[in-house]
């Protein structure tokens, strides 16, 4: 008998703790007030339509082949793009995906209708043989990431003039 009442209670208070819990929730939810929907820079908006007043980051070319580099030579490229778009074009960061590849980009906004450069160094020291680094940029453009794709052949020593 004395198993069976406390069973009872247990059962009594587990089902009074849910209760509270549930009807809590729901007030909790009830007194919310969501986030403005103007604050996400999305180009496309919840319910189909574009939105306007994004900058674009259009690239003549995303990738670039150095060749074949000596060991430990450096090189470099320049990445041009323009800003299409109908606001500044504003650069977070760009890092590359190795020490070996460094980017150097504007850290000024670009207007629309204006064009920048972003200049990717490459050290190929300790880097042998076929290479393939990539640099990603974070932007407030309507695509948001962008990639630049760099390749290289890295010949060792003497291997370079015999293999040119």
């Amino acid at each position: 008998m004395y198993r069976t009442m406390l069973s009872g209670m247990v059962t009594l208070g587990a089902g009074i703790m849910i209760l509270a819990s549930c009807s809590g929730t729901q007030q909790k939810q009830s007194e919310r007030k969501g986030l403005d929907a103007s604050l996400v820079n999305n180009p496309h908006s919840a319910n189909g339509t574009k939105n306007e007043g994004l900058p674009t980051m259009d690239f003549v070319d995303t990738a670039f082949d150095f060749g074949r580099l000596h060991e430990g030579e450096a090189s470099s490229h320049a990445f041009h793009f323009t800003n299409h778009g109908t606001a500044p074009l504003l650069i977070a960061n760009a890092a590359g995906t190795c020490g070996c590849t460094i980017p150097d980009y504007p850290h000024e906004p670009i207007a629309p209708g204006k064009s920048g450069v972003i200049t990717v160094k490459f050290n190929s020291a300790g880097k042998v043989g076929s290479q393939h680094k990539s640099v990603n940029i974070f932007t407030n453009s309507n695509k948001g990431k962008h990639v630049l794709n760099i390749t290289a052949e890295v010949l060792e020593g003497d291997n370079f003039f015999n293999q040119k």
